[in-house]
């Protein structure tokens, strides 16, 4: 039961690695550029860790779904792979974002377009009866 925690993590990973090769957001788009990112979110976030954990802030919970394998006083294993999933869920979410907005608006592109091939396009109460 100690493992929990962590096997949770790595599955939320899992699907987010699933999510990123289905739409190519983060990873799959440029790997060379997400790594450096990723790495330096972890990095960022790990010595925020490390600078709450000395000045008394950050204190480590007990439970019974961690290994109780820590790196640093306050600081167990699973807080890494957090921070990794916490940096690869705010890019992902960054590129969903993107190719929501950029399909929105190729749509509007090309519903502009259709219309200025055609006639003006009339509010319904300029339209007339027959």
């Amino acid at each position: 039961m100690g493992v929990l925690y962590l096997l949770f993590l790595l599955l939320s990973l899992g699907c987010m690695v699933l999510l990123d090769h289905r739409f190519r957001l983060f990873f799959f788009a440029d790997a060379r550029r997400a790594a450096a990112v990723l790495a330096i979110g972890v990095l960022f976030f790990t010595g925020w860790d490390l600078a709450g954990i000395g000045s008394d802030i950050f204190y480590r919970g007990e439970t019974p779904f961690m290994l109780g394998l820590t790196l640093a006083p306050h600081l167990p294993v699973e807080e890494i792979f957090f921070l990794a999933f916490l940096c690869y869920l705010t890019m992902v979410l960054f590129g969903l974002v993107r190719l929501v907005a950029a399909r929105t608006g190729a749509r509007a592109a090309a519903r502009n377009t259709d219309r200025a091939g055609g006639p003006p396009a009339r509010r319904p109460s300029e339209r007339t009866r027959p």
